[in-house]
C-alpha cells in the first residue's frame, strides 16, 4: 500500500498504518536522513496513547515509553550501530519478542534479525512524504 503524508495528515496516516496491521508489533522504518521517520513514530506513539515525550534515541539507541495503560512501547535508532554485536548487547531480542510495540529507525544493519511479520515502512519524498508498506 502507498500513502501520501503531509504533517497535517499524519494522524490519519498513522491510524491507517496501525489499522492495517492490527496484530503486528514490530515496525521497521526506512528512509534517508530527514525523511520523517521520527516524526511518524511520534504520531504512531500518540495513536497508541503514549504519555511520555517521544524523541529519537540516537545516542541511547533505545527509548522506552509508557502508554496510558502502562504498557511499554520501544523506539530504536540503529544509526550509530557499528556492528551487529551492539544490537545483541542491548538485549534486542528481549524487546522485539516481548509483544510490545517496537519501532526501529535505520534497521538495515539488523535486517537479518527482524522477526517474521515485521512491517517495513519506506518513507521517501520531499514536500509530501510517500509511505510504502
Amino acid at each position: 500500500m502507498t500513502l501520501i503524508a503531509t504533517l497535517d495528515s499524519l494522524p490519519d496516516v498513522s491510524g491507517k498504518i496501525l489499522d492495517s496491521f492490527p496484530d503486528s508489533r514490530v515496525f521497521a522504518l526506512y528512509g534517508k536522513m530527514g525523511a520523517g521517520k521520527t516524526t511518524l513514530i511520534k504520531e504512531l506513539c500518540h495513536k497508541l496513547d503514549v504519555v511520555d515525550e517521544v524523541q529519537s534515541p540516537t545516542f541511547s539507541i533505545i527509548n522506552e515509553y509508557k502508554t496510558k495503560s502502562n504498557e511499554s512501547v520501544f523506539h530504536f535508532d540503529f544509526y550509530r550501530i557499528n556492528k551487529i554485536d551492539e544490537v545483541f548487547d542491548i538485549g534486542y531480542e528481549d524487546y522485539v519478542y516481548s509483544g510490545s510495540y517496537c519501532f526501529i529507525e535505520w534497521p538495515e544493519l539488523a535486517e537479518d534479525l527482524l522477526p517474521e511479520g515485521t512491517v517495513r515502512l519506506e518513507i521517501s519524498g520531499d514536500n509530501e512524504r510517500v509511505i510504502r508498506f
